[in-house]
């Protein structure tokens, strides 16, 4: 069980990205700049690149990093720190709402899930031979703003944690290899839950269940079921479309994580920690400012901290400032 947070702090010199390389924090757009836990700072590259940008994400194998900008439309496709190609996203508002990317691995081949042809349609774009692999015939994508998407820990699913005019927060799931069978999978919206509140944060559990958040807006159809009412969490499991867990926590919260299947981060203004059984919060840190994001849309958001979340060890990391907290649940036996 969780009984408290470990925090550390790192000082940065032109920080602009971060993200988790091998227990470390990465600027990837400083010549790979890494910070690690012990204090020690190195870099893993040879390139700065003169881009402003603010986000990143590294692939699994760790040879690929997408450098982008969140309210922009340009990207940087790096390959072992040098400069595969540029990506670029439809203009069509994108100041308002963050961009869409992920990387996932299928058939042994690195993709990136992007939007390089419309906002509202999917593409897999094959990472080493820049072939996009989804581009082969006419496409009728629904029309649903696709952001921060997310792929499932085992690779076979992916999940675009979007928006619909006018605005509406929404979610939608998609099994990775049906599309790339057969397009219309990814045109007509996939999976999502059966809710009338909007869905304004999500992270897999695992490869079988999300955890969802409400936002504390009105439900957009009041004759629907209130399966999650408006400011509640809850599990999820998208295979057989059954939603547990249903729970309103002790503070408000608006930007979830899933460290496991007993506890989340939640950054909504700052980090804490919360039991899935229960929504209480075992652990926070009040005096690190980690923004109010609730959503895909953040062009009104200010400040507005980088968070990188390291699945695998369940830590995460801010950074604001020119400063990064480092903040790790603290672990204890259950007997204990």
């Amino acid at each position: 069980m969780i009984s408290g947070i470990t925090r550390t702090t790192a000082t940065a010199n032109f920080l602009q990205t971060i993200d988790w390389f091998q227990g470390m924090i990465v600027d990837w757009n400083s010549a790979g700049t890494a910070y690690a836990l012990d204090g020690s700072i190195r870099k893993l590259h040879h390139y700065h690149f003169g881009f402003q940008c603010d986000g990143s994400i590294t692939s699994a194998c760790g040879n690929y990093v997408f450098l982008y900008q969140r309210l922009g439309t340009k990207g940087l496709l790096l390959k072992n720190g040098e400069i595969l190609r540029e990506i670029n996203r439809s203009y069509y508002h994108s100041d308002v709402y963050e961009f869409p990317a992920a990387f996932f691995v299928f058939e042994a081949r690195t993709y990136l899930a992007h939007c390089p042809i419309s906002y509202k349609r999917l593409d897999f774009e094959d990472v080493e031979s820049g072939e996009i692999a989804t581009n082969y015939c006419a496409r009728e994508p629904q029309d649903f703003f696709h952001s921060r998407l997310e792929v499932s820990p085992d690779d076979t699913f992916l999940m675009s944690r979007g928006w619909f005019w006018h605005p509406f927060d929404a979610i939608s799931v998609f099994d990775i290899a049906k599309c790339f069978k057969d397009l219309s999978l990814l045109d007509n919206g996939g999976i999502s839950p059966n809710v009338a509140s909007e869905i304004c944060s999500a992270s897999f559990i695992d490869s079988d269940r999300i955890l969802v958040c409400a936002s504390d807006e009105d439900p957009f159809d009041d004759d629907m079921p209130q399966t999650i009412p408006p400011g509640h969490f809850a599990v999820w499991n998208f295979r057989t479309n059954v939603i547990a867990n249903v729970l309103k926590p002790e503070e408000r919260i608006g930007n979830l994580f899933a460290i496991d299947d007993r506890y989340f981060w939640d950054t909504f203004n700052h980090p804490k920690i919360i039991a899935l059984n229960n929504g209480e919060i075992v652990g926070k840190i009040e005096d690190v400012n980690s923004g109010e994001q609730n959503s895909s849309i953040i062009h009104h958001l200010n400040p507005l901290p980088q968070i990188a979340f390291n699945k695998e060890t369940g830590q995460i990391a801010i950074s604001a400032n020119q400063e990064i907290e480092i903040l790790g649940p603290t672990f204890k036996s259950d007997g204990f």
